[in-house]
């Protein structure tokens, strides 16, 4: 039994690395998100430290992973997606799919009045982005078009194009978005401490 669980702690970093490299972050991007220091997070990486709770349950929040991935346990059969929902500037995120490197799925809420008043600062980054209208109507700008979508509607986009969403009005919004791993790049390294 110990060499099953000395041949699960020998994957960990091997792991943790994948998923930062799939995730397109530096040790020193990881580390201001996690408060662990650059030289842990590299002996974790090659294996030349054990990782324990303390440092394995502030990566899994990094990289939006349950812990179970990050140490390789058999799956419980359970088919259920346990949701966590996050705040992410003022909109709730629910993720709904557990699937690191692969599609991502989300529910979106934006409160009303979350961006009345502000100016758009339009983002662009590396994927693909599609979202369907639940409530509400949300105004969309896609480079130099300016679109409101209403409760049903579905949109696409490569998000090369410089974008931006919020409220079209007083009322509170929620749609779905399915981003792929490209996707999530820029909305994990904007993410707040």
């Amino acid at each position: 039994m110990a060499m099953d669980f000395d041949d699960v702690l020998g994957t960990v970093g091997a792991r943790l690395r994948a998923h930062r490299r799939r995730h397109g972050l530096t040790l020193a991007a990881v580390a201001e998100l996690t408060d662990i220091p650059v030289s842990t997070l590299s002996r974790l990486e090659s294996g030349k430290r054990s990782p324990g709770l303390e440092l394995l349950l502030p990566l899994a929040r990094a990289y939006n992973v349950p812990l179970d991935d990050l140490v390789g346990a058999p799956p419980s059969g359970d088919p259920r997606v346990h949701l966590r929902p996050f705040t992410y500037n003022g909109m709730t995120v629910i993720p709904l799919t557990r699937n690191p490197g692969g599609l991502q799925v989300y529910k979106q809420i934006l409160p009303s009045g979350l961006t009345d008043g502000t100016t758009p600062e339009l983002k662009s980054h590396e994927g693909y982005h599609w979202l369907y209208l639940l409530r509400g109507r949300l105004r969309m700008i896609l480079g130099d078009d300016d679109f409101v979508l209403s409760t049903g509607e579905v949109a696409e986009f490569d998000t090369h194009l410089p974008h931006w969403y919020g409220n079209a009005d007083e009322h509170p919004v929620e749609f779905l978005s399915i981003l792929g791993p490209q996707g999530q790049r820029f909305h994990l390294r904007a993410a707040p401490r």
